[in-house]
Order: structure tokens, then sequence, then C-alpha cells
């Protein structure tokens, strides 16, 4: 390792640890006026010493890292929100896969994937240093930011991902939740009634989505209202149907079983459309191997001996 490879490496940590001192200094830390009277409002309550211990042992194996960093990944996911903006769309994303992450605990998430791609650039900067093999440092700079970039880009692509496979989920729970509905009003059920027996029953993404309707409603809101934020939390448009049939018929008084078997008919009928339109799409996918991997070895098989004898009565 050259002497000017030593010195650049060790002037680019010494750098970054001022860096990260001088930020992390009080005079150029603002404390909040949250974080003032926070320690006077939070509340501590009395815990078991058994869930205590156990709770004690969990976190000594994680040591004193966590605390530590906690701080600076805060800051930087602060910034990152500030940055790209746009946080009620993100919120809604978030509740339409399930609202089990909070838009911080997103951004938090982005900052680490975005932190783990850095350290791979970081590790080929490092590896040329000590080996001279490798890409140019500009060459590795630049795979540093592509680095942050393709982790935070990556932990967006993951939460769509989880988005399309919620209401995936939601699409084949459907139809048999419909039949339940239309089953329990038929049997003299009201569609509150109705609504909480068959979400005691479903223990999928869609169950959940009717108990928390029915929550909605417990707190003050109309059905019909409870109904349209459940379709509101999703981007399913036979859920969006569904609700208008029912928001329709609770209205006007209209036979509601009814409605109910022609949505899970409906649904039923979209869901075989989408298996043709999936199995055209993977034949037309499953043409190319066939086109140019099996046809030209084909090709190959049946014009290789002519070609040779050809060119052996040639000779």
């Amino acid at each position: 390792m050259s002497p000017a490879a030593t010195g650049g490496l060790l002037g680019l940590l010494g750098g970054v640890g001022l860096v990260i001192v001088v930020l992390r200094s009080p005079t150029a830390r603002r404390i909040r006026l949250a974080d003032r009277i926070d320690p006077y409002l939070r509340d501590t309550p009395s815990q078991s010493r058994l869930l205590a211990d156990r709770t004690r042992s969990g976190a000594s194996s994680r040591s004193g890292l966590e605390a530590l960093l906690r701080p600076f990944v805060n800051d930087a996911a602060r910034r990152l929100d500030r940055f790209l903006g746009g946080r009620s769309a993100l919120q809604r994303r978030l509740t339409q896969a399930g609202g089990r992450t909070s838009s911080e605990e997103f951004r938090i998430q982005q900052v680490i994937c975005a932190a783990v791609g850095a350290l791979l650039g970081a590790f080929l900067l490092l590896v040329r240093a000590l080996s001279g093999f490798g890409p140019p440092p500009i060459v590795g700079v630049a795979l540093v930011v592509a680095g942050v970039a393709g982790g935070i880009l990556g932990r967006d692509w993951w939460l769509g991902r989880a988005i399309r496979e919620r209401e995936e989920k939601i699409l084949i729970e459907f139809p048999t939740v419909a039949e339940l509905l239309a089953l329990a009003v038929t049997a003299g059920e009201s569609p509150i009634g109705a609504l909480e027996r068959v979400s005691r029953l479903s223990h999928g993404e869609l169950g959940r989505e009717l108990r928390s309707a029915l929550a909605d409603a417990r707190a003050g809101a109309t059905l019909v209202q409870a109904l349209e934020g459940m379709a509101s939390r999703t981007t399913v448009a036979s859920l969006a149907r569904f609700v208008d049939g029912m928001a329709v018929a609770i209205e006007r008084g209209t036979p509601l079983a009814e409605v109910l078997r022609a949505q899970a008919v409906d649904v039923r009928e979209a869901g075989k459309r989408q298996l043709l339109e999936a199995g055209g799409r993977k034949e037309i996918a499953m043409m190319v191997p066939v086109v140019f991997f099996v046809l030209p070895t084909t090709v190959i098989f049946a014009f290789y001996p002519a070609i040779v004898s050809l060119t052996f009565n040639a000779q």
C-alpha cells in the first residue's frame, strides 16, 4: 500500500469523524422544546421483574451501539424526509401496505438501507486502497453514491411489492368474505352484525380491514363512512365497488344479500380473467427460451451433418 493511498484513507476517516463530532456537538445540535419537556411528561409504569430481566437480557446482547447510533439515524431520517417530501403520499402507501410501519420508522429503514449500500461502495474503495486492484477512485465514489440511492429506492420498491402482495391477498379472500356476508344477511343478521360475525371468522388481510371499519363505526362514524374509509385504504377496484354497492343498499333499503352475491360473482370472474391474462403473458415469456435457445440448437443438430459431409466432399 502506497504512502499516498494510506494518507488519503486516513484523511478520509479523520474527515468523517470530524464531521460527526461537529454535527453531534451540543452547539450544533438544536434542542427542541419536545426534547426538554419529554422527561417530565414520560410515564414509567412499574414492570414485573421477570419481564424486566428478560428485557435486560435481550438488550444486553445488543450492547450500547444502538443507543449511540440512534440519534444520528433519527436526524438522518428527518433530513431525508425533508429532502424527499411527500409525507402524506408515503403515509397513504404505508396504510395500503397494512399500516404496520409508521412514516418515521420507514425513513429510518431507508437510512439504514442507504448506509448498507454506501458501505458496499466503500468496501470496494478499501479493497483498491489495500491491494491496488479494482475500479478507479472516481468510480468507487460513484458506487458509494449509487449504493446510497439504491438503498433508498430499494426500500421504496419493497414497500410497493408489499402493497401488491397485500392487495392480491385481499382479492383472493374477497369472494369468500362476500358470500359469508350474504349468508349472514340472508339468515337475518343486520349489516353490522354480519360484519362482526364475518370479521371474527376471517383472519386474513380483508378481515383486518373489516375489523378496522367496525372500530371506526364504534368510534362514532356511520357504517357507510366506515366502509368508505376501508375502501380508501386500498387501491382494489373490486373492493371499492363492493363498498359502493353496500352503501347504496344500506341507504336505499335494497336487498343487501343479492348485492353481496353479485359482487362475489364479479370478483370471481375478474379473478378468472386475471388468470387468463397471466397465462397469456407467461406463454409469451416461454417463447423466449424456445426461440433463442431451443430452436437454434435444433437447427444446428439438423444441418451440422450435412455441412460436415459437404465440407468433406469438397476436400
